[in-house]
């Protein structure tokens, strides 16, 4: 499906419109998916979501995917989801093709999406997106940073894991019990329960937000529903005095290579105790059906990063991908 020349190229510059002015804007289809494949290659370090989440993104009727064609060739792309009660825009899945790099596309075709969804959505007043911690000058002359976590990447194989969670679990649950109950597992109406109280949304969520695999959201009903719909374990540490809450998104396949999965992990709250037991549960809970290599990335915040580092080296014994990087969520007002 083309989309309507009125709004195909809201460019203003003259050097854009020079550059630029053979691109022409599409709705994805399913059809598109393997032209898509072909410019993400190597994309996020070969953690790409897209293959997994394709197909939901088609039939999210909140979600447009708009995609860049150049002599009828797809070269960029980016995922706009109306989220918040219509208020906010989901900015995500921005990739351009590798010859297509540094040539302005990714501009172009972010201001296009925004034209776009002024036109579709006039009640929007907000665009909001996460980013790691690449973030410049530049960037925050343009956005307001909402919040932001600590990235802990580390990879491991499963098999080694599950020894190493049977020789050490016990013991450190046994040790945790002795000060903490166990972590509890929440059905939908406890999710709603939790997950809208004031007094986790005000002092126990990152500034009011719940960031679910890098997609930022209010605490408000709505938002819930659209979670709920997805493959999700979220957790706390006592429904009626809670400190911790985390939510971890069920693993899937990535391109990085054959058998490997990745698993994403957000937790909410200060007390490291309380945030390494719900990590454990996760594990616990997902590593079983797990084979092959596994990319865990957990997010948290930021002053516990460096201990929750050494737990995972010390006595899980995993490799740590790299450094202290941030999750960044940022927003701007649709203008």
């Amino acid at each position: 499906m083309k989309i309507e020349n009125t709004l195909a190229m809201p460019v203003p510059s003259a050097s854009d419109l020079e550059q630029h002015s053979d691109l022409e804007f599409y709705i994805a289809t399913k059809d598109d998916f393997e032209e898509i494949m072909s410019i993400s290659k190597d994309i996020y370090g070969g953690l790409d979501y897209l293959p997994s989440r394709f197909e939901s993104w088609l039939k999210d009727h909140n979600r447009t995917i708009i995609l860049a064609r150049k002599e009828g060739k797809v070269i960029a792309l980016e995922s706009v989801c109306i989220i918040d009660e219509g208020e906010t825009v989901l900015v995500e899945g921005l990739r351009v093709a590798p010859g297509e790099r540094g040539k302005g596309v990714a501009r172009v075709l972010l201001r296009f999406c925004s034209q776009y969804i002024k036109s579709k959505y006039p009640e929007v007043k907000v665009t909001r997106l996460t980013r790691d911690d690449k973030l410049g000058p530049r960037d925050f002359q343009k956005y307001r940073l909402i919040t932001k976590q600590g990235i802990l990447l580390m990879r491991f194989c499963a098999e080694d894991l599950k020894q190493r969670l049977q020789q050490i679990l016990s013991g450190l649950i046994d040790m945790d019990a002795k000060l903490n109950p166990p972590p509890v597992l929440l059905d939908p109406n406890e999710v709603h329960r939790i997950f809208l109280n004031k007094t986790v949304i005000n002092e126990v969520l990152a500034n009011k937000t719940i960031v679910q695999d890098w997609q930022p959201f209010k605490p408000i009903h709505s938002n819930l529903e659209v979670l709920l719909k997805k493959d999700i374990d979220w957790m706390v540490d006592s429904m009626k005095h809670t400190s911790v809450a985390s939510l971890c998104t069920f693993p899937f396949h990535i391109p990085i290579g054959e058998d490997w999965y990745y698993l994403n992990i957000d937790i909410f709250g200060k007390d490291v105790s309380l945030v390494r037991s719900q990590f454990l549960a996760h594990l616990k809970r997902h590593i079983e059906n797990l084979h092959g290599h596994v990319m865990c990335q957990v997010c948290m915040d930021p002053a516990l990063w460096e201990t929750m580092a050494d737990f995972c080296k010390r006595l899980l014994e995993v490799e740590l991908v790299k450094g202290y990087t941030e999750q960044c969520v940022v927003e701007a007002d649709m203008v």
